[in-house]
């Protein structure tokens, strides 16, 4: 590791080490170094998707949704599911932050459940998650393994035959009220942001940082942001990595 992204590391240390008021804003980029691929990089899932007849962000809209439940459900299976991942060393220094009382919340646009693998306790889910499912017809919830082990593409409730859907917010489709309103507190009360592995390109959920009312951001991204003139601090490394060292310096 270069002596500039040492440094930089250091700082962040120093910085965290004297915060006890510590928001994280994360993207699909916390998640890839487990093994979940995003949307938007040379690797994502868009590239992946480049001779279907259909966009990723078309099939995960919600009037697509409504029109061809089964296309959507041959790919929310296929490519947004990965039950082997596993929390990386991002997640764990997040949930050992939480349980030391440094950090206050995890504010996620992730739908895969990891934050919660590694033990945090304060998750907003901006945008909902693989692992809550209800039934569009009577409401009746459904675990992830029901909606895998469904014998018919979309999966059927079982209380009624209804369609499942999974409690994910779908292009088109509002975010939850409590969890904005959560998430903006969480904010406006934070004297540190960390934004890790997000592009800030994904809306409404990327303005809410605009309610940060603290000292200083911290910004963790593979590549530029349109943030990243308001940042204090940059570090454009692999965040798992960042995080394991930066625990590191922490425990010295």
């Amino acid at each position: 590791m270069k002596e500039e992204s040492q440094a930089k590391i250091a700082m962040l240390a120093e910085w965290i080490a004297e915060s006890d008021n510590i928001v994280f804003f994360g993207g699909a980029g916390v998640s890839t170094e487990s093994g979940i691929p995003d949307f938007r990089s040379a690797a994502g899932i868009y590239q992946m998707e480049k001779e279907s007849p259909y966009s990723p962000e078309e099939i995960l809209s919600r009037p697509f949704f409504n029109r061809h439940p089964e296309v959507f459900f041959d790919f929310y299976k296929s490519k947004m599911i990965h039950r082997d991942a596993q929390p990386n060393q991002a997640h764990l220094f997040l949930a050992n932050l939480e349980a030391e009382g440094r950090l206050k919340a995890v504010v996620t646009q992730n739908i895969d459940g990891l934050h919660q693998s590694a033990g945090s306790r304060r998750v907003l889910e901006l945008h909902g998650s693989i692992h809550r499912n209800f039934c569009m017809d009577c409401g009746k919830f459904h675990s992830l393994d029901e909606v895998m082990a469904s014998p018919s593409v979309v999966p059927a409730c079982s209380a009624c035959g209804g369609i499942v859907k999974p409690d994910v917010v779908l292009y088109g489709e509002n975010l939850n009220d409590r969890v904005i309103t959560e998430t903006v507190q969480a904010l406006a009360e934070a004297d540190l942001l960390l934004i890790g592995g997000t592009s800030l390109t994904v809306y409404p959920a990327a303005s809410l940082i605009g309610y940060f009312g603290g000292r200083r951001i911290v910004l963790l991204n593979a590549s530029a942001t349109s943030y990243d003139d308001r940042a204090d601090l940059l570090i454009a490394e692999p965040i798992g990595a960042v995080m394991g060292r930066v625990a590191d310096l922490l425990e010295r």
